[in-house]
């Protein structure tokens, strides 16, 4: 075993499904037998999971796969550098739109049911309808600023030539996305599980595409240190990396992956019943009331795709490619440097490490 730099530790995580990893390695005691005493801190809001971080509060955290870029450029927040050794998950997040702007389509586009994923020419017909008609602007939230919702969202917009002048954005922190929504304050939201599937459980929307529709197989949710604790502490990163694998690796079994969303109704994770937790757990998107679920296999992904692929690696490509997303958003200042950031961000040398670690558990 290794000799541990700090053997106490806490963890961020936000309340939602793909925190199943956390829940796993610390329910089934992986962090423990890595040496590691390890508190799990739910954080309901990704600024705040944020703040915690860079203030040390926090140890690591689950973070959203932009955001060690951001704070590591500096977006939104004095510059902090940030790194991953590790993605902890693939996919996971849904588009919802409201009851009543469901009911809005299906009128202005004179049909009697949606299809699913849902084509975005068709939010642009009640767009244009209601430019014509002097009516207000649509309103839909993400998460956070620099989110693969912020993105995906307006991914599926532009699909259907909608851009985000045409629309109000705004951010609302994923466990309260459904109340904002029956509040009537927006009308559509882009979140991952479970409160897609809870609005839809409660008649209160439909889901209309998720994640998987929009990217396939990309990196949702990752594991952030600040770069000042991974130089002070590898061997405790590498356990911690260690114990999450694990955990990803278990959540690769159907049957398992059940066992975990009655961990996560546990009022100190999610707090939500079953019925909303599992379903996407288990490749299934819930679409609207009385209708049958779409079967999506990649909507949770922990630790290989459905092709074999390994999620976990923090490959350099990925991130790059989640760097022109938040360039082509406008959200880096002219001037800033980029050259060479992800390389120092998305640390696959640390997860390579990894495996030789847990061949000898063998």
């Amino acid at each position: 075993m290794m000799k541990l730099e700090k053997t106490q530790l806490t963890l961020g995580f936000s309340p939602l499904t793909d925190c199943a990893p956390f829940v796993v390695a610390k329910n089934l005691g992986y962090f423990e037998h890595w040496g590691l005493d390890v508190t799990l801190q739910k954080q309901n809001s990704w600024a705040t999971l944020r703040d915690k971080l860079h203030a040390g509060v926090l140890d690591a955290a689950q973070m959203l796969a932009p955001m060690p870029i951001a704070s590591t450029l500096g977006l939104g927040v004095a510059p902090i550098h940030v790194v991953t050794p590790m993605v902890l998950s693939q996919n996971g997040n849904g588009i919802t739109l409201s009851e009543a702007l469901v009911q809005e389509l299906l009128s202005v586009n004179k049909i009697f049911q949606l299809e699913f994923p849902l084509d975005a020419k068709l939010l642009k017909n009640v767009i244009d309808y209601r430019i014509q008609h002097n009516k207000s602007k649509l309103s839909f939230a993400t998460v956070f600023p620099y989110s693969c919702h912020h993105y995906q969202l307006k991914d599926w917009l532009l699909s259907g030539g909608i851009t985000f002048d045409d629309v109000n954005i705004s951010v609302v922190p994923p466990i309260n996305m459904v109340d904002t929504m029956l509040s009537g304050d927006i009308d559509g939201f882009c979140v991952g599980g479970p409160w897609n599937a809870k609005a839809v459980r409660g008649s209160f929307g439909a889901t209309v595409v998720t994640s998987s529709d929009i990217w396939q197989d990309c990196p949702e949710k990752v594991l952030g240190f600040l770069s000042s604790f991974v130089e002070t502490n590898p061997n405790t990163v590498l356990a911690v990396c260690a114990a999450l694998k694990q955990a990803c690796i278990w959540l690769d079994s159907v049957p398992n992956r059940f066992e975990t969303a009655v961990m996560m109704s546990q009022q100190g994770f999610l707090g939500e019943p079953l019925e909303v937790i599992t379903p996407s757990l288990l490749g299934s998107c819930l679409t609207q009331a009385k209708l049958s679920p779409r079967s999506v296999p990649s909507y949770n992904q922990f630790s290989t795709t459905v092709d074999g692929n390994d999620v976990n690696n923090p490959d350099v490509e990925y991130g790059q490619w989640l760097l022109q997303k938040i360039q082509s958003s406008g959200q880096t200042p002219d001037g800033i440097e980029t050259n060479g950031c992800i390389e120092r961000i998305y640390r696959s040398d640390i997860y390579a490490q990894i495996a030789p670690l847990l061949e000898k558990l063998d």
